[in-house]
C-alpha cells in the first residue's frame, strides 16, 4: 500500500472515530452501575439454567438447571433443556448413572424418552428425577440422539451435582519454589 492511500484511509477513520464522539455524553460509573444490574437480571431472569454444554459442531447443546438443594435420600429435579441444530425433529434422551450406589432415578422416572419440540421450536424441555445416595460430586449422563438420512447424530454430556458441602476448591499440594530460569515451579514431597 503506497503512503498516500495510507493516509487517505488513517485521515478518514480518525474523522469517523472523531464525529462519533461529540455526539456521545459521557456515562459516570455511578449512572452506570444500576444500568448493568438491570441488564444482569433480566439476563438471569431469562436463563433459568445453570450451565450450557456443548461441542462447537455437536448436533445439541443441553442446559440444565438443579431444583433446590440435592440432599442424600430425598428426590431431586433436574430440567434439561435441549436444544437441537438440526431442526425439528423428535429427540431421543436416554439417561444413565453411572455408580449405582452414588445416585439411583426416582422410580416413576424412565431412562429413555423420545419427545419431540412444540412447533417453532428447535428444543425440548425435560425434567429428570434423580435421589442422591452419598455426599459429594456426582454425575448423571445424558445421550440424546436424532435420526437423520445420513444415520444416526448423538451427543453425551455429563450433569454435575453437587450434593452436600463437597469442598469446591482446588486443594493445592506441594511447595512453590523458584527453579533456575526463575520460574515458578510446584515441588510435591514424598510424604
Amino acid at each position: 500500500m503506497n503512503r498516500a492511500k495510507f493516509l487517505a484511509i488513517s485521515i478518514v477513520a480518525l474523522t469517523l472515530v472523531a464525529c462519533g464522539q461529540d455526539e456521545a455524553e459521557p456515562v459516570t460509573e455511578a449512572e452506570d452501575k444500576p444500568a448493568r444490574e438491570a441488564q444482569l437480571a433480566a439476563d438471569k431472569a431469562e436463563s433459568q439454567y445453570d450451565g450450557t454444554i456443548g461441542k462447537p459442531g455437536a448436533p445439541f447443546r443441553v442446559s440444565y438447571d438443579v431444583v433446590g438443594t440435592p440432599i442424600v435420600g430425598s428426590p431431586v429435579t433436574v430440567n434439561l433443556r435441549v436444544a437441537s441444530t438440526l431442526g425439528s425433529g423428535p429427540v431421543r434422551m436416554r439417561y444413565r448413572i453411572n455408580d449405582a450406589s452414588a445416585m439411583a432415578f426416582h422410580d416413576a422416572q424412565p431412562e429413555l424418552v423420545e419427545v419431540a419440540p412444540a412447533a417453532n421450536d428447535d428444543f425440548v424441555v425435560q425434567q429428570v428425577t434423580i435421589i442422591p445416595q452419598r455426599e459429594g460430586r456426582l454425575y448423571l449422563n445424558v445421550a440424546t440422539s436424532v435420526e437423520t438420512g445420513e444415520g444416526s447424530r448423538s451427543t453425551i454430556v455429563a450433569i454435575p451435582i453437587q450434593v452436600g458441602a463437597g469442598t469446591r476448591t482446588l486443594e493445592e499440594q506441594g511447595e512453590v519454589e523458584i527453579d533456575e530460569e526463575g520460574e515458578a515451579v510446584r515441588v510435591l514431597s514424598s510424604e
